[in-house]
């Protein structure tokens, strides 16, 4: 919650800031008849659009979990992202229109003593307010902040180049002021397009950070009586919701109901120390007292990790009563043909140990 108050304060600073700005260039762009500060200033209004949305994101984003979405609704805040992406894109667009027609049908421009006035401190507030919000996007993780940092930054290049081409045509007459509108277009629909890339991947299912997974793996690691952690998946469905779920490896010597206990505890020391809701924990059974089982494991995980795009190998156990050996396999990304990897190391493991029945899962580098 206060997070979410801090992304709405923070927007509606850029909205006042956005809103005054604009009303100075329209005001001046029209009486000069320049296209680059008219341009500028519909893209001050579409910053401050972007602002709202992001408001009005921020505020759906917290809505409590109900049972049509058990996981809340934290995702509307990257959509807003995704809406400020396709309204920045548009405003691009629209301003390379304005500005082809401009250079087809070019006009006089008429700049004042105001025109230069208003650009300079246009320049000022907006890198101002650019560093500001982007600052502020990265303390509270807002990817939709982070991009209207970013874009209002690009808007003090982009005023500045409007001012330079003003100086030039007071210098030498010669009018690129035009060019230098389709100029700043081209830009914004770059902005535009950076956003909903940021965006589309964030929805899609990234990577989780190596920060987040390494806390959540120190908290699991924290209890003496486990061995590994491995096979972390954390499902972000909002920066307040976060589910994961793993695979712990420890001794085959413990019961039943001390194994509920220590997942319960697992699951709410990783709630404190990482703020990751564990809703599934998995064991791994090791051979701790079977000191022929500990042998083949290291002799079977050379076998393992001396294939490329093998990462790693957990999981192992050996079962003499049914003569099965069990373990998983890292794969990379990469792996041209993971299924044949497997199959190989399957035939090796049987070569070295006749008589055992070996199954090998597939496990991704996801985290």
């Amino acid at each position: 919650m206060d997070r979410s108050k801090a992304i709405i304060r923070t927007s509606i600073a850029g909205i006042l800031a956005n809103v005054l700005l604009s009303a100075f260039k329209l005001i001046v762009g029209t009486a000069a008849n320049s296209v680059s500060i008219t341009m500028d200033a519909v893209n001050n209004i579409s910053d401050a659009m972007s602002s709202v949305i992001t408001i009005i994101g921020t505020r759906l984003a917290i809505k409590k979990p109900d049972k049509k979405h058990p996981f809340g609704y934290g995702r509307l805040e990257a959509m807003s992202a995704l809406l400020i992406g396709i309204l920045i894109l548009y405003a691009g667009i629209t301003a390379i229109r304005e500005s082809v027609m401009r250079i087809i049908h070019p006009e006089v421009t008429d700049y004042s003593t105001a025109a230069f006035i208003v650009m300079a401190a246009a320049i000022i507030g907006k890198i101002v307010i650019g560093m500001y919000t982007k600052h502020r996007g990265h303390q509270l993780e807002s990817e939709a902040l982070i991009a209207s940092g970013k874009d209002a930054l690009n808007d003090s290049i982009l005023t500045g180049s409007t001012l330079a081409a003003a100086l030039i045509y007071i210098l030498s007459g010669l009018n690129i002021e035009a060019y230098v509108g389709a100029v700043i277009a081209v830009l914004i629909v770059k902005t535009g397009i950076e956003t909903l890339k940021v965006t589309i991947s964030e929805l899609l299912g990234e990577r989780i950070s190596p920060e987040l997974a390494h806390a959540v793996k120190q908290s699991i690691l924290s209890f003496p009586e486990v061995d590994g952690v491995y096979d972390l998946v954390v499902h972000n469905y909002g920066k307040e919701m976060m589910v994961g779920s793993a695979h712990v490896e420890i001794s085959d010597a413990y019961k039943a109901a001390w194994i509920d206990n220590l997942q319960r505890s697992i699951a709410a020391r990783v709630r404190q120390d990482a703020g990751v809701e564990m809703t599934g924990i998995t064991i791994y059974a090791i051979n701790h007292r079977n000191a022929k089982a500990m042998e083949m494991r290291s002799e079977i995980k050379a076998i393992t990790e001396k294939h490329e795009h093998v990462l790693q190998m957990h999981g192992f156990y050996v079962d003499e009563v049914d003569r099965t050996i069990r373990f998983d396999v890292v794969v990379s990304f990469d792996a041209p043909d993971e299924n044949a990897l497997a199959e190989n190391i399957r035939k090796e493991t049987m070569e070295r140990y006749p008589g055992y029945d070996v199954s090998i899962i597939i496990d991704h580098d996801i985290a």
